[in-house]
Formats: structure tokens, sequence, C-alpha cells
């Protein structure tokens, strides 16, 4: 909390800040959605107006800036240590660099050293009516470059403009690309599907699918034939459930499944109907021809399954076990791993540290689901971190030691030992 001291807030209260604004921005429940186009709109305008290379409306949480719409860099987020954006989110005001290779924050930046070359950075909070700044939005360069007071008043406009589009999305129930619901209207529907499950005595079972490959796909053949891929495969479920059932994009190529009066093995019979239906489909379009796979993972109701949150994040650890075991295929939670600890989930948001190799190791984390007995977490990369580890949440004074029972690149589902 080195900046905290320097601007004047103690770490206290800027321990305080952060949790405040990490429960702002899981409210608005954004990260990892699909991408919209209006805030698309908002990334070319940027570079339009301003003539720089890149546009960015770009969302902070504990451990990375996740870029919900961008144009002009090839990847979707970058570790929080490494962005030039954790100082704005730090100072909660604009920050202008002229010229990065001669600011001393910035000068050894490996977007400065690097491919990317950015010399040039504009950056304004992006804040909620409640002041909370949940991300920024962004004019970069790869050449230096002056920014007049004119300029910034434009950029801060962008920014409230990008506010506005998001708490418009917070109505939305239609995902625009599938035709799917929305992942917050997903779960709305599916609690109340759960609530009535409870009061009447009967089964609701959950599936969670995840596209294979999906990036390779996006990397290969462009992001037109993703969002083909994506219509396709949503398309090709719909066929597959009953009227009744809920389904809904839970990401950029993951959906979930609610099915109401069936059980557990009841639900793995048509999460494998659905996978073979998916395998046995054709893509086409002006890229020529595609097959496509999902891993699915399943699972049910139960004395302490009794929410969505939970019902998802089992459904989750399942499906990573389908990815582990070979992708294209099925999984059970009730048949993942010998330990089926898992006991009734919120919903959070907060800034955790994974400790390792006695201590002298630490990756920072996103705790994004936590029970007595289990968290859901999410990494810049899994690589690396060992099966057994300590998970500090900070600011809470909470340390416990966890085991993996399922992960894949950036997401780990762990027990509390």
């Amino acid at each position: 909390m080195v900046l905290a001291k320097v601007f004047g807030k103690s770490s206290a209260d800027a321990l305080q800040r952060e949790a405040e604004r990490l429960a702002a921005l899981d409210r608005l429940d954004l990260l990892d959605t699909p991408r919209d186009e209006g805030l698309e709109r908002v990334v070319r305008l940027i570079k339009t107006i301003f003539s720089v290379d890149i546009g960015l409306v770009s969302l902070i949480d504990a451990h990375r800036q996740w870029y919900k719409a961008c144009s002009g860099l090839p990847n979707d987020e970058v570790a929080r240590e490494d962005t030039f954006c954790r100082y704005v989110v730090d100072l909660e005001e604009p920050i202008i660099v002229p010229d990065a290779t001669k600011d001393p924050r910035f000068s050894e930046n490996p977007a400065v050293t690097g491919e990317s070359h950015i010399r040039f950075y504009a950056g304004v909070p992006l804040k909620t009516k409640e002041g909370h700044t949940i991300g920024t939005v962004c004019a970069i360069d790869r050449r230096e470059r002056s920014f007049s007071n004119r300029d910034l008043a434009i950029l801060q406009e962008l920014a409230g403009i990008a506010m506005d589009r998001i708490e418009l999305m917070q109505s939305a129930s239609t995902d625009g690309l599938t035709d799917t619901l929305t992942r917050r209207a997903f779960k709305q529907e599916a609690d109340q599907l759960i609530s009535l499950a409870l009061r009447h005595h009967h089964d609701v079972a959950c599936i969670v699918l995840d596209v294979d490959h999906f990036k390779r796909v996006n990397d290969t053949f462009g992001h037109a034939a993703g969002d083909e891929v994506l219509r396709a495969v949503a398309a090709t479920c719909k066929t597959a459930l009953r009227a009744g059932d809920l389904f809904g994009r839970l990401g950029g190529e993951e959906f979930a499944i609610v099915l109401p009066h069936v059980g557990r093995e009841g639900a793995l019979s048509v999460a494998e109907k659905v996978r073979a239906v998916i395998s046995s489909q054709m893509v086409r379009g002006d890229f020529g021809e595609l097959t496509v796979t999902a891993s699915l993972g399943v699972s049910a109701l139960s004395i302490v399954s009794k929410d969505i949150e939970t019902l998802l994040a089992q459904a989750d650890a399942a499906m990573y076990q389908a990815k582990t075991g070979g992708r294209n295929r099925c999984a059970s939670w009730g048949a993942t791993s010998a330990d089926q600890r898992m006991a009734s989930r919120r919903r959070v948001l907060k800034a955790g540290s994974i400790v390792f190799n006695d201590r002298r190791s630490t990756v920072d984390c996103t705790v994004k689901s936590i029970g007595t007995d289990s968290a859901g977490l999410t990494v810049s990369s899994s690589a690396g971190i060992p099966a057994e580890f300590v998970l500090s949440i900070k600011g809470e004074g909470f340390e416990t030691h966890c085991q993996v029972i399922a992960q894949d690149r950036q997401n780990l589902e762990v027990v509390f030992r």
C-alpha cells in the first residue's frame, strides 16, 4: 500500500475503499461478460477523435485489468500490477503521460519496453453514480504526444457515456449475439426456479457448458468466425432443451442451463445429448467449415446446493474436470473428486493472495465466490500454482490452507483443509 501512504491515505482507509470498490464492481456482475457494441463504439470514437492507436474501456478487479471494450490491442486482459490504469484506480483521478519513457512510473513497464511500444497514455476513471472507480476509459498511442484540457474533458465525457451504457445494460435480459438470456437475467430466473423447487420439494439441476479451444478459433479465423460459432452452439443447444429449461450465456464462450424437475442423472443424460449434438454439427461461414466441441459439467440441488451460485460453482468445477480429462465430454460434480465438500457459496469479489513455497512465493488472485469450506478463485495464469497452498484475503485477517480440486488456465476451485 505504498501509494496509499504517498497520497495521504492510511492503509486501513485504502483497504476499506478497495473493498467498497470491488463490492460495487461485483454488484454490476460485468466481468467476463460478452462484448457490447455500444461500448465498442465508444472505443472507436476514442481512436477517431484523438487520432490514437488504442481505445479502451476496462474493468479492474483485485488482480487484473479486463478489457470490456478494446480497439488496438490483441489481448483481453493484463495483470493489474503491469497496468498504467492501476494508478488511475488508486488515485481516483485522471492520469496523462505524454511520454512513458520519461516517466519513472512507467519507463520500465513491459508495455513500454516490449512489442506494444506504448508511449502516450491518457486514462480517466470509470465511476459509478456512488463514486466508486470500477475501471478506466483510455486513449493510448505508440507515439509521444500532448493532451489538452479540452481533450481531457472530451475523454471524461466519453467515460460518462460508457458508464451510462453500463447502467443501461443492467436491464437487458437477452444477449444480442446468441439470443439467449444474459448472465444477470439467467441468474434471476434461476433463483426463482430454485425457490419453487425448494418449496415444492422437486429436483433442479444445472449444466455449465464451455466451447473447447474457442480462443484458437478467434485467433485463427477471426472474431467474426468466433461469433458464428457461438450463434451456432446456442441454436444447437436450444434444439436439445425443453421449453421450460433456462438457457443463458454466462461469458464469452460459456453457457449455462437450468433443468427444472430433473435430478443429477437426468441432467447428465441431457448434457451428453447436448454434447453429442454440438459435436455432430458443422459450422459454416466465410471462413469455411468448422467442427466444434464442448465440455460440460453437471450439478444438482441438494441439502447444501440450494442457490444458483453454488450450483454454478459445482457445475464449473465439474466442467473443468471434463476439460482436464480431454475435452468434448461431460462430468458430474458428484463424481469429480474424492473430496466432494462444497457447502453453500456466496458470490463475492475480494482481493486475495495465493501463498506457497514456504511463503516465499505469492500470486495475486480475485476471490469470486466463497463458502464455509470452499472458494472459487481467478488468477492471471494458474501455471506454477501448486495443488495445495495458503489462501489469504487481504484486509480481513483470513488465511486458510487450500487444496485445488479443479482448474483451468485462469480459474481455480479449492476446498479448505
